[in-house]
């Protein structure tokens, strides 16, 4: 069974999720006064507790993807099926989705409930090899719990852009519209607050992607075909871009590389993915041996099975 690294990103992950709940309380204390906090933390674990457990039936249905048989996606398949067994995990459930734009994700509270969605856009463009590395990726999504760090990060900067509005529009407490410093306090935090709340759900988004592409390399053994995997993308993705319309923008998080044009809404540098050019000099650093992991620390060189 191959497991992923420990990485101490975990740890930064917990403390941004430390702010970003910070955030939401303190909003919480302006609004209703602190007697209420528990309000606004009971309604970010439920938003979290729905986002987390629907995760799979919310980014398929955007993507309008639909199940495949192994009959129809033989490669497809035969790849996850290796890579699941290879983890010690259950096969998860396969979808296609219908679109040229070439990109893949993984969904799923767990891994007993995940599923791997592809595009046409993405089978057409990679070969088995560079599909492989794809896949093992989005793999290690799931089995590193990423769906839950992003439905918690994802509902904790809804909610705090929500309350920011209630804010602007004279949702505060009866003390603070009486203190003129409170109140220019207020507003200012009322506009700050949410890009404060977006910029914290990058970095734990972009996090998980280079976690994701080290954990995927070492189950697949092979970190050449994900790098030679993103660099098509890149190109794919100018090709052939998503809509950025707002059902997709809200799934483009899960997805391998960010699928709209550079300067579009949801690219550049609010992306929720980091650059793909720093992503394959880290997994080109890795095939050369000694590589330095996404942690800072210098890992050690692995012993990597040849790819099949």
């Amino acid at each position: 069974m191959v497991k992923g690294h420990r990485h101490f990103n975990g740890l930064k992950t917990i403390a941004l999720f430390g702010v970003l709940w910070a955030i939401l309380l303190t909003f919480g204390s302006l609004i209703a006064g602190a007697r209420y906090l528990w309000v606004f933390a009971l309604i970010g674990l439920a938003m979290t507790a729905y986002g987390y457990w629907n995760s799979d039936k919310i980014a398929i249905r955007a993507m309008r993807a639909r199940p495949v048989t192994e009959v129809e996606h033989p490669a497809m398949y035969r790849i996850v099926r290796e890579l699941s067994t290879r983890a010690g995990q259950p096969m998860p459930r396969l979808f296609v989705a219908p679109t040229n734009a070439p990109n893949a994700f993984a969904t799923g509270r767990n891994p007993k409930h995940a599923a791997v969605c592809c595009t046409y856009g993405i089978l057409e463009l990679l070969d088995e090899r560079e599909l492989r590395g794809v896949l093992g990726h989005e793999l290690m999504h799931v089995y590193n719990r990423d769906i839950l760090t992003s439905s918690v990060a994802s509902a904790v900067a809804g909610i705090i852009t929500s309350v920011a509005q209630m804010l602007m529009w004279g949702g505060m407490s009866r003390d603070s519209r009486n203190n003129p410093l409170a109140m220019i306090g207020m507003i200012a935090m009322a506009l700050l607050a949410p890009l404060a709340s977006t910029i914290i759900q990058l970095a734990i988004s972009r996090t998980r992607e280079y976690d994701a592409d080290e954990d995927g390399a070492l189950l697949t053994g092979d970190p050449l075909a994900l790098a030679s995997a993103l660099r098509k993308l890149e190109g794919g993705v100018e090709a052939a871009p998503l809509p950025p319309e707002r059902e997709f923008v809200n799934t483009s998080h899960m997805m391998i590389a960010s699928p709209f044009r550079r300067g579009e809404r949801g690219a550049g540098l609010f992306s929720t993915h980091p650059p793909i050019e720093e992503r394959i000099v880290r997994l080109e650093r890795m095939a050369g041996g000694g590589y330095t992991g996404v942690d800072g620390g210098v890992a050690p060189t692995p012993n990597w099975p040849a790819p099949q």
